[in-house]
């Protein structure tokens, strides 16, 4: 974990809580502008701010690899993402109204309560359609983003990294800041004590560390047994390095298959 920005640094933006950024730090993404030209606010509120205590790199590390970027799918250049379990973009950006996306993405960035827009991301289909990098195009904004804020709510509560578990809850249970995931079944956030749920260690650092990770866990969340498309979804959460890109897999693939 390493100090890249100070409270301060958002004060003098005009931003008093790291928590609101976290939500809106990404907002060129979602309105397909370069970081380099973005504008610092939309609809009056500020965004595309650095998050401090390096969560949004230590985020970025879960599911990107280090070094310079290089395209890994030709002719795909835009944020929209491609989905792992078609191979197809949520947007087409021919026929799409990108009228209708601004006003839903509004509501992904405007509210001022960390706890809203933590409930709002966490349940945002418009959010899924987008990925964290051009150069990966399956990742998931919507994940990275939900990744950035639990790390950005532990590391502020004094906890490392390597303190941290993925932990699987009930499917009703949602944890401020903490649940990255909330699906039929259950949920799945980063915490320090897992309170006799499965869990598993994150590990020393953060790396494209989902598959070891899903498989430390003490018990197995899907309901193998019973389903053999559970069965496809296991295998293939075994093979998926990047946690934002698997995140995501198990959303669609509840949404085409259930769980």
């Amino acid at each position: 974990m390493t100090e890249n920005t100070t409270l301060s640094d958002f004060q003098n933006v005009g931003e008093r809580n790291p928590m609101v950024a976290a939500y809106r730090h990404d907002a060129h993404k979602l309105n397909g502008e370069p970081h380099r030209t973005a504008p610092d606010t939309f609809a009056g509120v500020p965004v595309n701010q650095s998050i401090p205590h390096g969560a949004d790199s230590d985020a970025s590390a879960l599911s990107r690899p280090p070094g310079k970027p290089e395209k890994t799918v030709d002719n795909h250049d835009t944020h929209y993402r491609l989905s792992l379990l078609t191979g197809e973009s949520a947007y087409d950006p021919d026929d799409f109204a990108r009228p209708m996306l601004s006003e839903a993405i509004s509501d992904l960035l405007t509210s001022s309560d960390p706890e809203t827009m933590h409930r709002t991301w966490l349940t945002s289909d418009v959010a899924s359609g987008f990925n964290e990098s051009v150069y990966y195009p399956y990742t998931s904004l919507k994940y990275h983003t939900l990744l950035v804020a639990a790390l950005l709510d532990a590391y502020q509560q004094n906890q490392e990294f390597e303190d941290l578990l993925l932990i699987v809850d009930d499917s009703d249970e949602v944890e401020p800041f903490r649940t990255i995931y909330t699906g039929e079944q259950f949920s799945l956030r980063l915490g320090s004590e897992s309170g006799g749920r499965p869990w598993a260690r994150l590990g020393s650092r953060p790396w494209r560390s989902w598959a070891a990770t899903w498989m430390r866990l003490t018990a197995n969340p899907l309901k193998i047994d019973q389903n053999k498309q559970t069965m496809v979804l296991d295998a293939n959460l075994r093979r998926i390095g990047a946690w934002s890109t698997a995140l995501q897999y198990i959303e669609d693939f509840e949404e085409e298959y259930g769980l």
